[in-house]
């Protein structure tokens, strides 16, 4: 059996992957086999996040031992066989790549072939230049605010003017009581 995996990323139109593997496989040959597919190398921290239809995040399959309570599953990459978590066509997973910014890539179990194996991992399908694996914040912050457009319409009123409001604060004249029952 071959699982194929469809790999995009909201941030570059044009890039997928397609990654081959063998189901028996663990998450760490996935992990280094994205890896070359794009070129990042191999010195960040990383995750998997097996999610639900909705890109929810469920379960997390990290490349280090990050938490020791027993109590508590883990999953790490190198103990992991990917059919341990991934079964069905259709699984959807996160590959987070930026731990410092969150981004990732959206991967999809797109095909369960049977009556095939395979040893390992391979790349079957690359189109378009990956993002930049590492982004600071200040570069992530510059990218996603110069979308907002804060002009004079930004909260929705452009005849707000400030002499409408009295400069004390709330207080519009006189010390009775706004709340007073007599008046209701």
């Amino acid at each position: 059996m071959i699982y194929r995996f469809t790999i995009i990323s909201d941030e570059v139109d044009d890039f997928i992957r397609e990654i081959q593997i063998d189901p028996e496989a663990t998450f760490y040959d996935f992990h280094k086999a994205i890896l070359k597919s794009v070129g990042y190398t191999d010195d960040q921290m990383t995750s998997f996040f097996i999610c639900d239809d909705d890109w929810e995040k469920e379960k997390e399959v990290t490349l280090e031992e990050m938490d020791d309570n027993p109590e508590i599953d883990s999953w790490i990459m190198k103990e992991t066989a990917i059919n341990e978590l991934v079964e069905e066509e259709r699984q959807k997973l996160l590959y987070v790549f930026d731990y410092m910014t969150e981004r990732c890539f959206f991967i999809e179990l797109t095909e369960i072939i049977t009556g095939k194996n395979m040893e390992g991992a391979k790349c079957t399908k690359k189109k378009g230049d990956a993002p930049k694996q590492v982004m600071d914040f200040e570069e992530m912050e510059s990218k996603t605010s110069s979308n907002i457009d804060l002009d004079e319409n930004f909260y929705g009123d452009q005849d707000f003017d400030m002499e409408d409001f009295d400069q004390d604060g709330f207080d519009m004249g006189g010390t009775s009581n706004p709340y007073d029952e007599d008046k209701y």
